[in-house]
C-alpha cells in the first residue's frame, strides 16, 4: 500500500526525455519506415496482404474506428505501401508489394542476426538439457 505523500513516477518516453522537443520528428509520410512505425498501420498492411478490401471490412476486422482507418490508409497510400482502386462507390485497398521490398531487405539483415542468436540459444538449451539428463555420479547412493 502506498503512502499518500509518496510520489508516483511515470516512466514514459516523454517523461524520461527520450523525445527531444528541440529535434523535430520525421513526418509519418516521409518514407515507408516512418509509416510502418505505427503498429495499427502494420496491422492494416498485414490484413491487406491477403487480398484487397474496402475500408468497412478493415474497420470491422481490426476493431478500429473508421476515421482512424481512413487516416492510416491515407498515410500508407502517400508513401506508396498501399494502392487503391475504385469499384463503383467503394474504394478497395491492397498492399503494394514492390514498395514493401525495401522494408523486407532492411529487416532481413536483422533476421540473419536473430536466426544466428536463436541458434546459439537452442544449442545452449540442448547442451544444458543433455547435461541435466546425465546422472550425477556424486549423487548416487551407496548400497550397504
Amino acid at each position: 500500500m502506498r503512502d499518500k505523500s509518496s510520489v508516483f513516477f511515470c516512466l514514459t518516453y516523454s517523461y524520461t526525455g527520450i523525445y527531444n522537443s528541440f529535434m523535430p520528428r520525421a513526418a509519418t509520410t516521409s518514407d515507408a519506415f516512418n509509416a510502418v512505425a505505427e503498429p495499427r498501420r502494420r496491422d492494416i498492411l498485414n490484413f491487406l496482404a491477403v487480398q484487397e478490401r474496402p475500408v468497412g471490412e478493415i474497420v470491422d476486422s481490426l476493431n478500429l474506428e473508421q476515421p482512424s482507418v481512413s487516416k492510416h490508409l491515407r498515410v500508407l497510400r502517400e508513401v506508396g505501401l498501399v494502392n487503391v482502386r475504385r469499384d463503383g462507390r467503394r474504394m478497395l485497398y491492397r498492399t503494394n508489394a514492390e514498395a514493401i521490398r525495401p522494408l523486407y531487405e532492411w529487416t532481413s539483415t536483422f533476421e540473419r542476426f536473430w536466426r544466428h542468436q536463436l541458434s546459439r540459444i537452442k544449442e545452449r538449451a540442448e547442451a544444458k538439457e543433455e547435461h541435466d539428463s546425465e546422472p550425477d555420479p556424486n549423487s548416487q547412493r551407496r548400497k550397504t
